[in-house]
């Protein structure tokens, strides 16, 4: 018989119920996408946000009391949030794990306000709100709700039924809310994902389901790895990193004095606490002086220790097409016991300031300590040499498709030496996730800070890099970046995965699409001309610099004879052609 009231246990279960039928729903939730293009990752992102708390949530004791089971939630999803309707849902958990932790039974009328808790988180999250989203479908579910509280409904039961069929008649009404929804043919994707979660939690309640086992390592893609190609030096040998599960909250002094310790006894020093855990990785020579100062704030959870010097030696040997017989011969003379330490995959820095590597997973060591550095997001090795080229410290190996964390962008910017540290998100899609990064690292009242310039695009981004000056301030960079980010118009050629119809263009399966920074550009049977018509539409008299940068899929010499074939319209502008690399997209141009 059902109750008319949930324990941590029930809630437990529901959560990983919903997050299992999201990860099942997640590939028809991307389809969902407005535009029809092969990168339609809402369902993605939005599954990777919630697995990353599923992952500690799953481990937990049936008993487990709602303040542990709140923390987990909450603290997995904020660092895993990615994509924009993934950092939405992460708010939408924190705001209703905020009004559940401090009780042990939960009515309805606690639900109800929970729920009115998670969607004023959510709405402020986001800058400026957009009615016909994520956002709107659970604004409608938390009024049920309250609707439902009020007027005395305490059978669990039918509260939950009619909360999630709300929210599904709420979902249905958004095309009417959005016209490009409404165009596309289809609801929100976003809104979609979380009548999913909400369904999944409701099917394992009133036992229409009974496994909710979920297999996170399946549902959680394998970052890639990467391989070291420069000369290293190292210092300290071992990788230490685990979390501590706090026995209370640390107050300033304590968080100070624990990172003065770390700092005392080794570098790449990433400290990242809230209320109840306390994120540590530290680069020394002797692991146990670290765990032994963390045992005294709580227990540790998630320790991993990695023998750097081991890796390096033993990918010196085995792969020697990436590195030179005179780092082998540092190596066995012991040369490279004395300075930084780089692990297996790590982007190491070269001597000419730039990096080997984008891979944003592993561990990366410390450089020479400045002012201001910086961290930006692109997919494309030739787009990750121009970054680099820029004197970007690290690039995130991410866009389209595949969308950094919160979590991916903190553990990057705590890889820079640098006090600031810019953002260069380069996707609408994931300037959400910096912020967050940015907030969560302010709440932790660290030396280091983040600044996100909210570059949409990859020309924005490198733009961005370009008005860089080290001798201005952070505060002119920023103001000086922003503005130049302005003059850039961007578009991407790409090809379509069903019949549609976007602001009034149809557009076939198969149709190359030109799509810019507001809309579709030009739609087309070939590729070049749908690089033009682009040019076309975001080049005018005032503009100076057209660049091109072709995909991986787009030959050189294609790419010249277009380039060609602007010249003798533009001629008074120059054009620029270079090898980007990037998935999925033929073409990323620029006008500016």
């Amino acid at each position: 018989m059902l109750s008319n009231t949930i324990n941590a246990s029930d809630v437990k279960k529901m959560f990983l119920a919903g997050a299992s039928n999201l990860n099942a729903k997640k590939e028809w939730i991307n389809e969902l996408n407005v535009f029809p293009v092969p990168d339609g990752d809402t369902g993605t992102n939005m599954t990777m946000t919630i697995m990353s708390a599923a992952k500690d949530v799953q481990n937990l004791p049936d008993d487990v009391d709602m303040v542990t089971l709140s923390k987990n939630i909450y603290s997995g999803a904020m660092r895993g949030a990615r994509g924009n309707s993934g950092v939405i849902l992460s708010q939408l958990l924190r705001g209703f794990t905020k009004g559940i932790r401090d009780y042990n039974e939960l009515d309805a009328q606690i639900i109800a306000d929970s729920f009115e808790k998670a969607v004023e988180t959510a709405y402020k999250a986001v800058m400026k709100p957009k009615e016909g989203t994520i956002l709107t479908v659970a604004k409608g579910a938390s009024e049920k709700a309250s609707e439902l509280a009020k007027e005395g409904c305490d059978d669990l039961g039918v509260f939950f039924d009619e909360v999630v069929k709300y929210a599904d008649e709420v979902l249905a009404k958004t095309p009417e809310m959005l016209p490009v929804l409404k165009q596309a043919g289809v609801v929100d994707s976003g809104g979609q994902g979380l009548v999913q979660v909400l369904k999944g939690a409701v099917d394992i309640y009133m036992g229409r389901e009974s496994d909710v086992h979920i297999d996170v390592e399946a549902a959680t893609p394998t970052p890639k790895q990467a391989t070291a190609e420069a000369e290293v030096d190292i210092k300290f040998g071992y990788c230490t990193e685990f979390i501590v599960l706090l026995n209370k909250p640390l107050n300033v002094k304590q968080e100070m004095d624990f990172k003065a310790f770390l700092e005392s006894i080794g570098d790449s020093i990433v400290m990242v606490a809230d209320d109840e855990i306390c994120k540590v990785h530290v680069h020394s020579n002797d692991p146990g002086l670290a765990i032994q100062r963390a045992l005294m704030y709580g227990q540790l959870s998630n320790m991993k220790i990695d023998n750097m010097r081991m890796e390096h030696r033993e990918k010196l040997f085995h792969e020697l097409e990436s590195g030179s017989y005179a780092e082998i011969d540092t190596e066995i003379n012991g040369a490279a016991e004395q300075t930084p330490t780089y692990s297996k995959g790590d982007d190491i820095p070269l001597k000419d300031g730039t990096s080997s590597l984008t891979n944003s997973n592993d561990e990366m060591p410390l450089g020479e300590h400045k002012d201001m550095g910086f961290v930006a997001v692109c997919a494309g090795d030739g787009l990750a040499d121009v970054f680099r080229g820029l004197g970007i410290d690290y690039v995130i190996e991410g866009g389209q498709t595949m969308n950094p964390s919160t979590e991916d962008i903190l553990d990057a910017a705590a890889k820079v030496n640098a006090d600031t540290v810019f953002v260069l998100p380069n996707n609408k899609n994931i300037i959400l996730a910096a912020n967050q990064a940015q907030i969560m690292l302010e709440d932790q009242e660290s030396d280091k800070k983040i600044v996100v310039i909210p570059t949409k695009t990859v020309p924005q981004g490198i733009t961005a890099a370009i008005n860089f000056i080290p001798d201005m301030s952070v505060e002119d960079n920023e103001a000086s970046m922003k503005e130049a980010i302005g003059a850039v118009k961007t578009g991407e050629v790409t090809y379509a995965v069903r019949d549609t119809v976007i602001d009034d263009v149809t557009i076939k399966q198969g149709d190359y699409m030109g799509i810019g920074d507001s809309g579709i550009l030009g739609v087309g049977n070939d590729i070049e001309d749908v690089a033009y018509m682009i040019i076309e539409k975001i080049a005018d008299d005032s503009t100076e610099l057209i660049s091109l940068y072709y995909g991986a899929d787009t030959k050189e010499e294609e790419a010249n004879a277009l380039r060609e074939r602007i010249a003798s319209k533009y001629s008074n502008c120059d054009i620029e052609v270079q090898y980007g690399g990037q998935p999925i997209y033929y073409y990323i141009v620029s006008a500016e």
